[in-house]
């Protein structure tokens, strides 16, 4: 059965999807997006806060911070896929109610393990609600000019709304208690359940055969376990510890498993055969490559800016603000530029502007450097905007209709993962870097040094303690080491960039706007035989 449409409308009023309203649809869905994508950093300003309040230990306060992204990143495919099975509407507005709830629940915790079940279940609604979202936008304009308007608008939100995110939690925590950085999300989840209930549409996917709930359950279980491997990784853990070996290997056998039975299925939960396309799976790497490459930023962000420098947070704040204007700006212009350079371009340009960005950074010293800092940050923003646009809109155009679900959320899940991997693997590469200046400062016992070359924060705590000329000696050796491993950093981050401007080039050359995508397990070339008219290209 092919995907249909369809809208619990009052009668005098047009369909959600035609016409005007779909512009309106737009916005709850923008408005939908920019929720989770607060949720997600908001946090992390409360966190000495929270750890006053609550007293977690160390454990419960990396899980207070992590479970959010955790249990949301290895949902994706299965609230993606349901909703295509389900109706996408109705999935998206359980996502708008529990997180809801699990917002009041984690405003009023009154102990750790209560934050931390409360922020599972924001997992849980964010994963319902952030594939439905890019799902039900690509139901809706059908019309690929104006979707690739409507994702670039929808990208522009997700930027705001992941930068806004500290500068929202630091102000609130100004006024108020830390609870109120949850707070904040149930007026508007308030408003959003009877406002979508009444303009969005609702749509489904094919419904032949079962849904497969134990390859959802497989997938969901293997995403988790890789997921937190990936992030045990980037905390510093070691490759052969006993939890990070037995999550990876659990997660790799579990989707290797999912792989396998999705193939033998006659109606699988994913459909593989988009992979086969070469636009889809480029772009589902290319996305996986810029969020590898890019995390890098988090150790200019939360380390350089005011562990070097001495600048405050509202000052690491400001000196990030041009990065998100430039990255808005990219995602408002990126459907003029699709349409005039093509995927092709677009994607490859997009990486060699961020890849440009990221090794002129690289001349970042002790000294604060403003120009040079913004100069490079407006780049990086646009170049990394400009690069995700055109690949997320590749990806979408490329899926069939009726796996929309499933194909926004193999997009969320490749943007988590790529994020996962480039923390764990850039900072292997940092630490690789800065540790080796710290192993015999002149003066400074070898334990001290030993204590010092495991993180920055780490190596000032441990000067401050000695004083005197050793701290000094200690302090200095330790910021000119951490500016050595930034720069080691950033090179292997452009050299990322790179590969992915090379993959890039797999990708169609001009937008194809002719027609509807082909149906599952069709080639492009199948597809415009069947329909008599071009098709969309894989973006």
């Amino acid at each position: 059965m092919s995907g249909t449409t369809t809208a619990a409308a009052p009668f005098g009023r047009r369909l959600p999807g035609e016409g005007a309203n779909r512009w309106v649809v737009l916005v709850v869905l923008c408005v939908s997006l920019l929720l989770v994508a607060v949720d997600a950093t908001v946090l992390h300003v409360a966190v000495p806060a929270v750890t006053e309040d609550l007293r977690p230990g160390a454990i419960e306060l990396l899980w207070i911070v992590d479970i959010y992204p955790l249990v949301c990143a290895s949902l994706l495919i299965l609230f993606g896929t349901l909703g295509d099975r389900i109706g996408r509407r109705r999935v998206l507005l359980l996502g708008y109610g529990l997180f809801g709830v699990a917002s009041a629940v984690a405003a009023l915790a009154d102990t750790a393990h209560v934050l931390i079940a409360a922020r599972a279940l924001l997992g849980v609604g964010g994963a319902m609600i952030m594939p439905a979202t890019l799902s039900i936008l690509r139901q809706v304009f059908p019309d690929r000019r104006e979707r690739a308007l409507a994702i670039g608008i929808w990208s522009a939100v997700a930027a705001v709304g992941a930068a806004c995110g500290p500068l929202l939690g630091g102000f609130l925590l100004e006024h108020f208690w830390w609870g109120s950085v949850f707070l904040i999300n149930i007026p508007l989840m308030l408003v959003s359940l009877p406002v979508g209930r009444w303009l969005l549409p609702e749509s489904t996917g094919e419904r032949n055969g079962p849904w497969d709930v134990v390859g959802a359950l497989m997938a969901a279980g293997g995403l988790f376990a890789l997921v937190l491997g990936v992030k045990r990784l980037g905390s510093g853990e070691s490759p052969l510890g006993a939890t990070t070996l037995v999550s990876v290997a659990v997660g790799a056998g579990l989707l290797i498993a999912f792989v396998r039975r999705q193939r033998r299925r006659r109606y699988p939960l994913v459909d593989l055969a988009m992979f086969t396309r070469p636009a889809f799976s480029t772009s589902v790497g290319c996305i996986v490559l810029a969020m590898l490459a890019l995390v890098g930023l988090e150790l200019i962000a939360a380390q350089y800016l005011q562990l070097v420098l001495g600048l405050s947070p509202l000052e690491t704040g400001l000196r990030l603000l041009p990065l998100t204007i430039a990255a808005m700006a990219a995602g408002l212009a990126g459907s003029r530029m699709l349409q005039r350079f093509g995927p092709r371009a677009m994607v490859a340009t997009g990486f060699a502007l961020t890849a440009l960005a990221v090794a002129a950074l690289t001349a970042m010293g002790g000294e604060d450097n403003a120009p040079l800092m913004l100069a490079g940050f407006v780049l990086l923003g646009f170049g990394l905007e400009t690069t995700l646009f055109g690949a997320y809109e590749s990806m979408l155009s490329e899926a069939p209709q009726t796996q929309a679900g499933g194909a926004a959320a193999i997009g969320e899940t490749s943007y988590q993962l790529g994020a996962g991997i480039g923390i764990a693997l850039l900072g292997s590469v940092m630490n690789a870097a800065y540790a080796p200046g710290l192993s015999s400062v002149r003066g400074v016992p070898a334990a001290d040094s030993a204590a010092a070359s495991h993180s920055l924060g780490e190596a000032y705590e441990v000067a401050s303690r000695l004083g005197g000329g050793q701290g000094e000696a200690l302090r200095a050796a330790a910021r000119d080491s951490f500016v050595h491993g930034l720069h080691v950093t950033l090179l292997v981050s452009a050299g990322l960039l790179l590969l992915g401007a090379l993959a890039a080039l797999r990708l169609p050359r001009v937008m194809d706007c002719g027609g509807p995508a082909p149906a599952a397990g069709e080639t492009g070339g199948a597809g415009r035989e069947r329909a008599g008219v071009a098709v969309e290209s894989v973006r």
